[in-house]
């Protein structure tokens, strides 16, 4: 074992030759540049268990912290039940060592991972000929180039396992021309990265995205052979591979994206055996061109029809095709270790289990957990069933869609460690991925100040990376290791004040959400209250009938309007989170948020001046939702009473409303582009809706009983 040193009277002991250990190393040498040693030497060793050590109290990715005293030399082990336990101990050291400035509080501790997989859900537009299921949006459209950008992606999986991701998710409707040759179609492959000039437009199942339109106006925004691209994902799957990090891909089928006016025959025709048969090698080369690639994940839908037959059903042709080339791989590498992953998505598990009996590896299964919305109920219960029907052995991954925050920074531990507590049992879960279908988290391209280059939104949206990963690794963080990490970052300010406020106004879209909810983000986007325009709702905002009429979120207590005036006007008891108490916390939450930024001087640090115009924006939202909620249940009680009063009441509320929301559009916008949502069939443009606002007012003022 060689050794490095620091500067310091501290000496860094780790294996060179692991690149893991390198960069927790360097790591730790960063944190202890200001770090006061007192004239005392320390060690601070970095060994692998099995190499070095035999520790049965660790599981994988777990870690020891001891402590041997001696005269003039204190040793501090980090002792990893594997490298990347190693290299997460390092890194919890190196935040103690920021914290204090000091080695001496560093203490003896056993960490095993609480949540086993913890990964990031990322929609990836690899090119306008195989573009992603959010590629018909600006987010989209503009990080097409970044995916392509190896320096991208080594800060993106550097933050991942700061933070303690393990597993990265990369989603595609048909990604295969974008990343392999495939025997037999030689021609599919795709040399260089094109982008539509035109504005891509899809339905909601992700169809229609490669039209003649679309074809007839691309342009080369980069040169690259296929060769190149497959040694670019290569790279990228090594950096992942060297901070402990798993790749799988996903797809939704069946999409034949970047195949348009081939030679061979290929269709998305479910009967065509040649479509089959490419599939079947496309899966088969794919894990061939990419050694560390760690599964595929499939989905049955969006583009497949069950009633053709039952030889060519939906899960018989992902067998033929996914399935059987896996078993073409591990005939050929017996000793290969690979993931599928089977969505529960327009399926079910019987179906799954019947046509992949014959797959020599275990099914794993993946659930979406808060269907588009994971900051609304902690507890979903959409899945009850499905957890319930796993079998011993049986496991599945959670889909956690984050379509709620596209804009604003969110931070709340207490929520996330709620909804992390309620997930499934270990014995039934493999862990989760988190991101958002609407949206891209590539480089950000809202912002009205940005950055150069444009600022990763992982690297934006730092705090709730941070939550969310820490968390699910160690369950019983306490909340001042946010705080902390506040402090950190923004040493201008009192942390915990920061904190609380920050809190306060995180909590507002999920308290909106459990009263007003649907299931899906084209049905919903609570930054903007508004939806993708469709029969029931064509101008896409959510109007006061719709608040009316709305649901709570499943698995939440939270009583709809509707429901409730019924109760009070039958005189019943009432049982769970009242519309009025919404209400009320409402009205807290913002009071506070805002209470603390108006109290806070003009910011120098850019960051901390934008997460303080943030939390504003969530706090006069908030504010708008209150007073919407409250004449929603005053024009409720008119719908059902006559009662004039009320009517005039749901005016006046809305009334006010309508100048919350100038004043949250005028915010918004002097930080934030209006932006074109892939979901929502157009540019959403939070100035532009305050006519429909108003209309609110004129519909209340219309109605008669």
């Amino acid at each position: 074992m060689r050794k490095g040193h620091s500067e310091t009277a501290v000496t860094v002991e780790f294996d060179r030759d692991v690149d893991q250990l390198c960069y927790t190393a360097k790591i730790l040498k960063e944190a202890l540049q200001d770090c006061k040693t007192e004239d005392h030497h320390y060690t601070i060793r970095l060994i692998r268990w099995d190499k070095y050590s035999n520790n049965e109290s660790l599981v994988s990715e777990g870690y020891r912290i001891s402590r041997v005293e001696t005269h003039d030399d204190t040793e501090i082990n980090i002792i990893g039940a594997d490298t990347t336990g190693a290299m997460y101990g390092g890194f919890d050291v190196a935040f103690q060592i920021r914290q204090d400035r000091s080695l001496a509080g560093i203490s003896e501790v056993i960490r095993n991972p609480h949540i086993k997989k913890r990964g990031i859900k990322f929609n990836v537009p690899l090119d306008a000929r195989t573009p992603s299921y959010s590629d018909a949006g600006d987010a989209a459209n503009e990080n097409r180039i970044n995916m392509w950008d190896l320096d991208f992606w080594r800060k993106f999986l550097d933050e991942m396992a700061l933070n303690k991701y393990n597993t990265l998710s990369l989603w595609n409707l048909h990604p295969f021309p974008s990343l392999v040759r495939v025997p037999d179609y030689p021609d599919i492959a795709l040399d260089d990265i094109m982008q539509s000039t035109v504005a891509v437009e899809s339905d909601v199942q992700g169809r229609q995205m490669s039209n003649p339109h679309t074809l007839a106006n691309l342009r080369i925004i980069k040169r690259m052979s296929i060769d190149e691209k497959i040694a670019f994902w290569r790279q990228v799957m090594a950096h992942a591979d060297n901070r402990g990090i798993e790749v799988l891909i996903f797809t939704w089928n069946i999409f034949t994206y970047g195949t348009e006016g081939n030679n061979y025959g290929i269709t998305c025709d479910q009967t065509n055996d040649i479509t089959i048969d490419y599939f079947r090698k496309s899966v088969a080369a794919l894990f061939e061109t990419y050694p560390l690639l760690a599964g595929i994940g499939i989905t049955a839908g969006e583009n497949m029809d069950n009633d053709v037959g039952q030889s060519y059903a939906n899960e018989p042709w992902l067998m033929k095709t996914y399935g059987k080339g896996i078993c073409d791989v591990l005939e050929k590498q017996p000793n290969r270790k690979i993931r599928l992953i089977h969505r529960a998505h327009q399926t079910a598990k019987d179906s799954i289990n019947t046509a992949f009996s014959q797959l020599p590896i275990p099914i794993e299964y993946s659930f979406k957990y808060s269907q588009a919305h994971m900051y609304g109920s902690v507890k979903p219960s959409f899945g009850d069933a499905f957890f319930a029907g796993l079998k011993p052995g049986e496991q599945t991954w959670l889909t956690v869609r984050n379509d709620d925050f596209y804009m604003y920074r969110w931070a709340d531990p207490e929520f996330a460690k709620s909804y992390i507590a309620n997930m499934p049992a270990n014995d039934r879960l493999v862990g989760f991925y988190m991101g958002p279908d609407g949206y891209i988290w590539g480089r950000e391209y809202l912002s009205t100040e940005p950055d150069t280059p444009r600022q990763q939104v992982i690297e934006k949206m730092w705090l709730m990376i941070a939550i969310w990963g820490r968390t699910a690794y160690a369950h019983d963080l306490p909340e001042d290791t946010f705080i902390t990490l506040i402090a950190q970052r923004f040493s201008s300010v009192d942390s915990r004040s920061l904190y609380n406020a920050w809190r306060a106004a995180s909590r507002i879209i999920p308290l909106v959400n459990c009263l007003h909810w649907h299931n899906l983000d084209l049905q919903w986007y609570p930054e903007t209250c508004y939806s993708r325009p469709r029969t029931r709702c064509p101008l896409g905002f959510h109007d006061i009938h719709n608040f009316v009429q709305s649901p709570t979120a499943p698995g939440s207590d939270h009583i709809s309007i509707l429901d409730y005036v019924q109760a009070v006007l039958d005189h019943r008891e009432i049982k769970g989170v009242t519309p009025l108490e919404v209400i009320a916390t409402l009205k807290q939450y913002s009071s506070q948020a805002l209470e603390y930024c108006e109290s806070t001087q003009p910011q120098l640090d850019k960051e901390l001046r934008h997460t303080l115009g943030d939390i504003r924006c969530m706090s006069y939202l908030g504010q708008y939702y209150q007073l919407k909620f409250q004449a929603a249940l005053d024009f409720a009680f008119y719908q059902k009473t006559g009662d004039q009063i009320r009517k005039r009441n749901a005016i006046a509320n809305l009334e006010h409303a309508a100048r919350h929301w100038r004043v949250y559009s005028r915010a918004s916008k002097s930080m934030y582009q209006p932006q074109r949502l892939t979901r929502m069939n157009g540019v959403v443009d939070l100035a532009a809706l305050q006519t429909h606002v108003d209309n609110d007012i004129k519909k209340v003022q219309e109605f008669y009983v």
